[in-house]
């Protein structure tokens, strides 16, 4: 069953309270999203540890019911 893009905002910023999330469907099919996550949790960090701290607070889902997620994140601008 495909994940709808309001579940992915909502664990995102379960996990990231301050977090201005985009989500948008790539494909019509609930499978294949693109993601702009600014948060401040990400100063400092590396774009792929910023990328694996979004894939924590997704809980195990990518992969298997989230199949696509393009992912571009950010600290927010001073």
């Amino acid at each position: 069953m495909p994940m709808a893009a309001s579940d992915i905002e909502k664990m995102i910023k379960d996990a990231f309270p301050d977090a201005q999330v985009t989500i948008k469907d790539l494909a019509g099919d609930g499978d294949h999203y693109a993601a702009t996550v600014v948060s401040e949790a990400f100063r400092g960090k590396s774009r792929v540890q910023q990328h694996q701290m979004v894939y924590a607070a997704l809980q195990g889902r990518m992969g298997g019911v989230l199949h696509a997620l393009a992912l571009q994140t950010s600290a927010p601008n001073p």
